[in-house]
């Protein structure tokens, strides 16, 4: 068996994390680019009496904002959503069901 050093673990776990950090970073800068691009494209549309200051210019960009910042805070608050070593205890539980069998 591979002897493996808690420094190789916690190699890998940072490494994970800094994916996850690029991950957010890239979503959060396609998210800017398109909505921009898509506000533009509404404000050029207008016509001469509407303003730009409506719901429907904005849904998309709030619900898509939520979206972001819930992948900003599992991100960088990852026990947010399902406590700290969530995954690890998941992991002993569906082992332990496993055994029982």
């Amino acid at each position: 068996m591979e002897n493996i050093s808690k420094d190789d673990i916690r190699y890998k776990e940072a490494e994970k994390q800094v994916k996850k950090i690029k991950g957010f970073y890239t979503s959060l800068f396609i998210y800017f680019a398109v909505n921009i691009f898509i506000l533009y494209l509404n404000y050029r549309d207008l016509k001469p009496e509407e303003t730009i200051w409506q719901l429907k210019y904005f849904s998309l960009p709030i619900f898509w904002g939520i979206a972001v910042v819930i992948h900003g805070l599992r991100t960088f608050m990852p026990n947010f959503m399902l406590g700290s070593n969530w995954e690890d205890r998941k992991i002993k539980e569906l082992m332990d069901k496993e055994k029982q069998l």
